[in-house]
């Protein structure tokens, strides 16, 4: 049997790869706004185990397979043998047999790797603990909709080292941006990623010094799902990070800001940056659907 071709990491796909899911998915979106029906994945079904609670990802899964002409089948704790302690390594072979892609919501990273050795079909990280790669698609379609190619742009993650951040570091080095990162001391995204990205990434302390000259500016949440009793101190901790005007004068005029959403205004972002005219989180939010649609056909036609 064909191994199945995965998407756990941003590193999974080539630099082309990413290039061509992109302008792909600017093509669905133009599609789908011309109400044209495109239903490649007519009697295909995927199953979402959500682990973690999601409303972008589910709605943009779930409507994306309908839009395609296949099915989704959303799968909770409460729902599986996973909420009953069934190894996931079980839950994968059942459901590869039975599916034909798989997405995974999860905490530790290590289970979504587990599933896919496991499975007879693609899998796709529809979040874990160490990466977001779906969102990290949607972030670059949009980034390509309104500049052009990021490669040789500036970037400027502001706050935590989070799930989000080691994407953009991995997108860094896939396709070729300079990424600065401005985060308190202890609240680096993961060593062994930073590692590997040599010349692309930079750690600092000072949030200004790393939005200056920025042609993108991004943050989320202090505290992720799962990091909800550490929220007060978080907010002490990162009082000095958010994203307002005086932080985005400091980047490019023509700057753009991102947030993958939900957001809390008047904490890691001022509500006159994210609702002001520089702000393209609800193009982001959107792309989520138009990015994994190009991903689900790429990966299960090609």
């Amino acid at each position: 049997m064909k191994n199945p071709r995965h998407f756990l990491s941003l590193l999974d796909l080539e630099a082309d790869e990413i290039r061509r899911l992109i302008t792909r998915a600017g093509e669905l979106k133009a599609m789908q706004a011309r109400q044209e029906v495109y239903e490649p994945l007519k009697n295909r079904s995927l199953g979402m185990v959500f682990e973690k609670s999601s409303t972008r990802t589910r709605v943009s899964f779930e409507v994306g397979m309908t839009q395609l002409g296949g099915h989704a089948i959303f799968l909770s704790p409460g729902d599986t043998q996973l909420g009953r302690g069934e190894p996931i390594e079980d839950s994968a072979r059942v459901l590869s047999r039975m599916v034909d892609v798989v997405m995974i919501r999860t905490f530790a990273h290590d289970r979504v790797r587990s599933f896919a050795e496991h499975s007879r079909v693609p899998v796709i990280n529809g979040l874990s603990d160490l990466l977001h790669p779906c969102q990290l698609l949607a972030d670059l379609q949009t980034y390509f909709e309104h500049r052009g190619d990021i490669a040789g742009k500036r970037v400027a993650w502001i706050g935590d080292g989070n799930n989000m951040c080691n994407s953009y570091v991995e997108a860094a080095r896939q396709l070729d941006f300079c990424l600065d990162i401005a985060c308190p001391p202890g609240y680096e995204p993961a060593a062994e990623l930073l590692d590997s990205c040599g010349k692309y990434c930079r750690v600092m302390r000072d949030p200004l010094q790393a939005a200056k000259g920025a042609d993108l500016v991004v943050t989320d949440v202090w505290a992720s799902m799962g990091q909800e009793a550490e929220q007060a101190q978080r907010n002490a901790v990162f009082s000095a990070y958010q994203v307002n005007d005086a932080l985005m004068a400091q980047a490019s005029s023509d700057a753009i800001f991102m947030h993958c959403l939900p957001a809390h205004r008047e904490e890691e972002v001022s509500a006159s940056v994210i609702d002001g005219p520089q702000s393209l989180v609800w193009d982001e939010a959107e792309n989520r659907l138009h990015s994994q649609k190009a991903l689900l056909e790429f990966l299960l036609v090609g």
